[in-house]
């Protein structure tokens, strides 16, 4: 069998992976990126978060992200019956950036990884990790499968794992553990919107929640090609209700919830709806000998908040930094350095994801009597600065607890 030997190896081309490439470039690693899909390729999560930018910007890729077309992305809306909310990041605690994008994942992911190609990433398509072994001599292994069924071996003096919901160490080598979330599931599709009210702003991700289950909310995400994503998340058994197909599923549980239904009256569903159920992951730790878990490969907790690109990217960073010192010849602890960091910010958008389904953050942001101040704290959050300790909603997320008991009152 045919072996080679890199620096950095990373399973996985999708955002966390090509992020991460960018970093280590930077520092004068060899990468190598194997990725078992061809790109372009169709992948859901299209609604970035402002504190992305920071990430792209710090891997050297914002030019390419701006040059891009994206859809310009400066907030999120809200509407639960006749009750509407909107919050414009650009108003928010935190410094930083305050507008990004709204994309299509097909070109955005395509446009990161040839970015990190660019930047002098070796990049194979349609390799497949098929074995690892984390306890050699020569540092972490992995076999892999080349397009034309080749199986060869690849070294490497560090595996950062970026395979997203492929999950490819994880099951590889059984760190997977259960999910505190229930199951859910999403059905969700592209739809060619033709949307002409004139009060929707496709500068924002518009949130709907269903009229009569506040834990059932749908996705609207205008692109910038007249087009649009659009999902609903549910507990799967509320999901089996419908019959049909995926496209007629969603569309029967979209005609239930008027403000939406009337929003979309004019879509023409010309792509076949998908499904999406149990996505949310854990696993018993996000670092091992030599390896450590990026983005979705680590961690998902739920779509509502658009959070899963922001933390792959922040993985991807808190990695690259570690991996610098590591190589300078310091001493890194990883659980301190990376997992535990990392887990800070999961758990502040943890906090808010239970609160949402719960129905208490619905109360809060629908309030009609709100704190300016309070408004800026969460759209921080919102904007996906969970990280930023400042904040008193980060620094204790319980806190939102004692919000929402007010919001009550």
């Amino acid at each position: 069998m045919r072996h080679e030997r890199t620096e950095i190896l990373i399973i996985g081309a999708g955002p966390a992976g090509s992020v991460a490439a960018g970093l280590l470039r930077k520092q004068g690693r060899s990468v190598l990126m194997l990725e078992k899909e061809q790109f372009p390729r169709f992948s859901i999560g299209e609604s970035l978060l402002p504190q992305s930018m920071a990430y792209i910007e710090e891997a050297g890729f914002l030019r390419d992200i701006v040059e891009a077309g994206f859809q310009y992305k400066n907030g999120a809306a809200f509407q639960r019956g006749d009750k509407r909310t909107a919050f414009d990041f650009r108003d928010k605690f935190s410094p930083g950036w305050g507008t990004t994008y709204q994309v299509q994942r097909a070109h955005f992911d395509h446009v990161l990884a040839a970015a990190a190609e660019r930047a002098g990433a070796e990049l194979r398509y349609r390799h497949q990790v098929i074995a690892v072994d984390v306890n050699g001599a020569d540092g972490p292994t992995v076999d892999v499968v080349s397009p034309d069924g080749e199986t060869y071996r690849v070294s490497a003096r560090f595996l950062l794992d970026a395979s997203g919901f492929g999950r490819i160490l994880p099951r590889l080598l059984d760190l997977e553990m259960p999910s505190a979330f229930p199951v859910r599931g999403a059905l969700f599709t592209h739809v060619e919107d033709r949307i002409s009210d004139a009060s929707f702003d496709r500068n924002k991700i518009l949130v709907s929640v269903h009229p009569e289950h506040v834990d059932v909310w749908f996705w609207t995400i205008p692109f910038s090609n007249g087009r649009c994503s659009q999902g609903v998340v549910a507990h799967s058994s509320f999901l089996d209700r419908y019959r049909g197909d995926e496209t007629e599923r969603l569309r029967t549980i979209v005609s239930e919830t008027p403000t939406l239904a009337t929003l979309l009256r004019d879509a023409v569903w010309d792509t076949p709806a998908r499904k999406l159920v149990g996505y949310a992951a854990n696993v018993k730790s996000l670092w091992g000998a030599g390896y450590a878990l990026l983005g979705n490969a680590g961690e998902f907790l739920d779509p509502v908040f658009s959070s899963g690109v922001t933390i792959a990217f922040k993985s991807a960073s808190l990695a690259a930094a570690a991996l610098a010192r590591e190589f300078a010849g310091e001493s890194v602890d990883w659980q301190a350095d990376y997992a535990e960091p990392l887990r800070a910010g999961v758990d502040t958008f943890r906090a808010f994801v239970e609160s949402w389904y719960a129905g208490g953050f619905q109360d809060v942001i629908f309030h009609p009597d709100q704190s300016p101040e309070v408004r800026r704290m969460i759209a921080a959050i919102l904007a996906g600065y969970a990280w930023d300790r400042n904040n008193p909603y980060v620094a204790a997320p319980r806190r939102l607890q004692t919000l929402e008991q007010l919001c009550r009152a």
